[in-house]
């Protein structure tokens, strides 16, 4: 396995970086591929030369390609998807650009917290009749739901030609808020009538009904109503009638899934050339989009991309130079054949997409290297648009990544419009300062076997890496070997009374070695089955048992993912609410990578780190070592060409400290974490609530001296109007 495969890279583009004679990452590539890879929007601060060009073009052609090997494997087709998804869904395509649907098309989401995004379905009905279907609402947030013609906005009830109830208790049409019924949120199911016989709209919470909302006017009788949906920083799951309805059906009423075929109209916005659902590409409409500030940069990152595609095959990607000073009749001959992806420069990509030639809707990857001289050049405006027009969920459900490159990232232009346009990003900015966000909190327990001599007596422990198996480690026995053998039987405790403090459900276990990793997976399974579930991830483990132990931890079907930090760097997972450092890293730049896996998207997490207070005894297979650690029991240490070495992570968490200016807050053994550390009581895994979740009690605190500052202040006034007046 070569080093970039160890970054998750495929075997294929390997080979070709390979063949360039590019041996190993450089530190821009190391820090940016596995966190492209991985999902997250990527700022990256680098000079000419530094290898950002791969950092960004190979894990963008990698997923590229996986996405059409899907394709040709029938996943994501419209037959495929037809088959498995209902009549009567969301529409992936009639939907803002920031609105997610479930690939079986029940569920919306939406994740802006300041604009409303809204969504149609694929099916609607008109004629005679009444209609039904529930919508649920599946998280906290604000939401809106009703019926809308295809000639509504997707802002449900902002214009005449939609209707809509929402979470406030108004009813909506045609900007006209009224206060209807009564407010729901979180678990509330809303039944949403539309009768085509007395021409009324009316809502029901719960089975209630709520009575007539809306009276349909006589210019919209004869439309096809469809049912609608528009949400802020929520989410709401739908029924049409494939299952059974919570509350029942009103007498009189059908299921909109059983609606009479005579009565029921497609939705025209909700095709993709002709397909109903799913991901068809078509051949205009690229995956990525790589835009640089000049023709010789453009041209640069195209035969970069052309040399690390060389050994992929089946399906083959397409590439697409898009400049200046080129026929544009050639160019738009191979946009129809087709290309997947497009590397241009600004006046020629706008121009063709003002066009209609160059087509935004399944565009992944947005790509804007030499940020800087793209903003000094003046093309602020065009990213903007070009920004707002790209659909911030693509139709196979995928969020758009945005990668920015700058040698500047800390100017105010480049970090001001990363604020606007970007999600959540990771800085890759080797010569800034880290900092731990503010919605993480991280703690150190200290294990100490000198003072805790629960390993003496251990009815149960981890089976250890073997490094001591020739040493005579024993209680009694006060080697620094022996307590190097207890720090590691003592850890897997210690994990254990962390995981149960806790409660955790969801976390990411950072181990230093594939056999850590090992060694704690096969631990955790047998102390406690189901409840300590858990999957692992390293370069060991072929990849698509990583891909498939990804995606189970993703889906919550087991709690704990247990990694290496070259496995686990760029992770994304949505709402983690724990880390464990199970070893402490000896790089200090990796401890704030592993510890940002949680306190994203403005959720609370918790990272806790096992410290040794005395050395360990570990493996480190030098390029002495023939095997590279396979089957390797050489325990000498490597200053005489031996595959041990002494791990002092005391002296990391020091360099940790200093690194980032801080003192980590120490927890006993039992792993309590004092909430009034921490603002108050904070739930780990949910968003926070308010800034200051602990003023109520500094408000009692400071009662006594703010009564004493009135009164001092009040003095004060008596004096100097008896002195002056």
């Amino acid at each position: 396995m070569t080093a970039f495969e160890e970054f998750g890279v495929l075997p294929e583009i390997a080979k070709a970086v390979e063949e360039m004679e590019w041996t190993l990452p450089t530190d821009v590539q190391s820090e940016a591929i596995p966190l492209i890879l991985g999902g997250g929007d990527v700022l990256m601060a680098a000079e000419t030369g530094s290898g950002k060009t791969g950092a960004f073009c190979l894990p963008i052609l990698q997923i590229v390609w996986e996405t059409l090997r899907d394709l040709a494997d029938g996943k994501g087709k419209k037959g495929a998807v037809a088959a498995a998804i209902p009549s009567w869904t969301m529409s992936f395509f009639d939907r803002g650009n920031a609105l997610a649907v479930t690939p079986d098309g029940l569920r919306c989401q939406s994740r802006e917290f300041k604009e409303w995004h809204g969504c149609r379905a694929t099916t609607g009905v008109k004629g005679n009749g009444k209609y039904f279907f529930e919508a649920t609402v599946t998280d906290e947030g604000l939401c809106r739901v009703g019926w809308s013609t295809s000639e509504a906005n997707l802002d449900l009830g902002t214009d005449r030609f939609g209707f809509g109830f929402g979470g406030t208790g108004k009813k909506s049409n045609n900007k006209q808020f009224d206060s209807y019924g009564e407010e729901f949120g979180m678990n509330d199911v809303i039944g949403c009538c539309l009768d085509l016989q007395q021409y009324e709209i009316r809502f029901m919470k719960n089975g209630k009904d709520l009575g007539v909302a809306f009276s349909i006017p006589q210019n919209l009788r004869n439309s096809t109503f469809f049912p609608a949906v528009v949400l802020k920083n929520a989410e709401m799951a739908f029924n049409f009638g494939a299952s059974t309805f919570k509350h029942g059906i009103p007498s009189g009423y059908v299921a909109a899934s059983r609606v009479d075929s005579k009565n029921v109209v497609q939705n025209p916005h909700a095709t993709n050339s002709g397909s109903d659902q799913g991901f068809v590409p078509k051949p205009n409409a690229p995956q990525a989009i790589i835009i640089e500030p000049s023709r010789e940069l453009a041209e640069q990152t195209f035969n970069q991309i052309v040399k690390f595609k060389k050994f992929l095959k089946d399906p083959i990607v397409r590439e697409l130079l898009l400049i200046g000073g080129v026929n544009v009749r050639e160019q738009l001959s191979v946009l129809q054949e087709g290309v997947d992806i497009l590397v241009a420069t600004p006046g020629r990509l706008e121009d063709l997409i003002g066009g209609g030639q160059v087509s935004l809707t399944h565009c992944r990857f947005f790509v804007l290297d030499e940020a800087d001289g793209l903003l000094s050049a003046g093309y602020l405006n065009m990213i903007e648009t070009l920004h707002k027009q790209i659909p911030k969920i693509t139709a196979d459900g995928r969020r758009l990544q945005m990668i920015v490159c700058s040698a500047t990232l800390h100017s105010f232009d480049v970090k001001k419009m990363a604020e606007k346009l970007m999600h959540f990003p990771t800085w890759v900015d080797l010569k800034g300062e880290d900092a731990v966000p503010e919605t993480v909190h991280h703690v150190v327990s200290l294990v100490d076997p000198q003072k805790d001599l629960s390993w003496h007596n251990m009815k149960r422990h981890i089976q250890t890496d073997g490094v001591h198996n020739n040493d005579n480690v024993r209680p009694g026995v006060n080697t620094a070997e022996t307590f190097s053998e207890a720090v590691k039987m003592l850890k897997a405790e210690y994990l254990i009374r962390a995981i149960d403090e806790h409660q955790m459900d969801r976390a990411i276990l950072f181990c230093r070695t594939k056999l850590d990793c090992d060694n704690l997976e096969n631990y955790l399974k047998q102390v406690g089955g189901q409840k300590y579930s858990c999957v692992c991830l390293h370069g060991d483990r072929n990849p698509n048992e990583r891909k498939k132990n990804l995606e189970t931890f993703k889906q919550s079907k087991v709690k704990f993912l247990i990694c290496t930090d070259v496995a686990a760097r760029g992770l994304d997972i949505t709402g983690l609410p724990f880390v464990v450092n199970y070893t402490l890293p000896d790089e200090k730049s990796n401890y704030v990578h592993r510890i940002g896996r949680v306190g994203r998207a403005e959720r609370m997490g918790l990272a806790i780190s096992l410290v040794a207070t005395v050395p360990e005894k570990v493996w480190y297979h030098g390029q002495w070592c023939s095997s590279r650690g396979k089957n390797c029991w050489n325990t000498k240490l490597t200053d005489v060409k031996g595959c041990c070495m002494w791990y002092n992570e005391k002296n990391y968490l020091a360099d940790i400290e200093e690194h980032l200016n801080i003192t980590i807050q120490q927890v006993d053994k039992n792993m309590k974490v004092p909430l009034n550390e921490f603002d108050g009581k904070v739930v780990y895994g949910e968003k926070l609530k308010n800034t200051g979740t602990g003023y109520k009690d500094h408000v009692a605190q400071m009662t006594n001296v703010v009564s004493r500052l009135s009164d001092l202040e009040a003095k004060a006034q008596t004096l100097f109007l008896k002195r002056f007046l």
